[in-house]
């Protein structure tokens, strides 16, 4: 296998609120992305998946860990190089996409922005050039470089933020929920079109959701997060087919099939951390087979997988 374009090694990011409290957003984290590859990260909200992407790409500074990125530590003081490199190798796209887009300026200024800073253009001509080529792709009309976002659907809203990324020519970008606001059908058109650049560009993907069948869809390898813990990862063969933590399970089992009289007879399991006498602090990476691993204690390990 080839060397990983990310890697993540006990990532930490704890936020102090006050002198005597400090939100434990993430704890001890490790994962790897390798180059044209789909990895999913899902957990309900306030797991950790947001802080997880934002710490990568450097909008917060990680309170501990290492992250390497493209064979360069991004996880320390960056010096202007390196930032250089991540901010032209790695992107992301937000889950609001009006939020995450300038009002005041042109779709076409938006998605250049990136090329203007790090003048990836020999004249205006290549410019616009590569502006219409990137509309193109992405599915919308050259012409709409020209209008500003308001006067967009949401899901073309969300396909200028795609096309920014894109524009790069990037290894590594970090979705997230980049689709939870958006409807069905669009979701299926932006997920379709993300799997179509991939193909054509080997890009690979941080895939951050909390809708398991979409992550499912799009993902090679998928992580499993409850607060701030990754508690199980694996294939999606092996997530889906053979869950190990009773966290995987309760939101597998939430998953409405598509056949109503198999969902007349679902039952969908509970699981509350509180009250189910686990402590994710006690627990050490368990191999399950394959690349299938589960966060348990020895006793805890034993009993899941008898």
């Amino acid at each position: 296998m080839s060397e990983p374009l990310l890697k993540v090694e006990n990532l930490v990011q704890h936020f102090p609120v006050s002198r005597t409290y400090t939100v434990k957003a993430v704890n001890g984290v490790s994962f790897n992305i390798y180059p044209g590859e789909t990895y999913g990260l899902v957990g309900e909200s306030g797991s950790g998946k947001t802080t997880i992407g934002r710490s990568i790409i450097r909008l917060y500074n990680p309170t501990d860990g290492r992250i390497t990125f493209n064979g360069k530590v991004i996880s320390g003081v960056l010096d202007r190089d390196t930032r250089s490199m991540l901010r032209s190798d790695m992107q992301m796209i937000f889950q609001d996409p009006m939020a995450s887009l300038n009002p005041r300026k042109k779709v076409g200024d938006i998605i250049s922005e990136g090329m203007d800073i790090h003048h990836r253009f020999a004249n205006r001509q290549e410019r616009e050039e590569k502006i219409s080529e990137m509309l193109k792709k992405v599915g919308l009309s050259p012409e709409h470089a020209a209008r500003y976002p308001h006067q967009f659907s949401g899901g073309q809203r969300q396909r200028v933020g795609i096309a920014r990324a894109l524009i790069m020519n990037l290894k590594l970008i970090i979705a997230d929920e980049c689709i939870s606001a958006l409807d069905v059908s669009i979701q299926a058109q932006v997920v379709n079109l993300m799997k179509d650049i991939q193909e054509e560009t080997q890009c690979a993907y941080l895939f951050i959701a909390h809708d398991l069948s979409m992550v499912k869809y799009i993902s090679d390898r998928i992580s499993v997060l409850h607060l701030g813990y990754m508690v199980e990862s694996g294939t999606k063969e092996e997530i889906f087919s053979h869950p190990i933590h009773p966290y995987t399970k309760s939101l597998l089992s939430a998953i409405p099939p598509p056949n109503p009289v198999v969902e007349k007879h679902r039952v969908a399991l509970t699981y509350n951390y509180a009250t189910s006498g686990i402590d994710y602090a006690k627990g050490t990476e368990h191999s399950v087979g394959g690349t299938h691993t589960v966060l348990a204690t020895d006793e805890e390990f034993d009993a899941w997988t008898k």
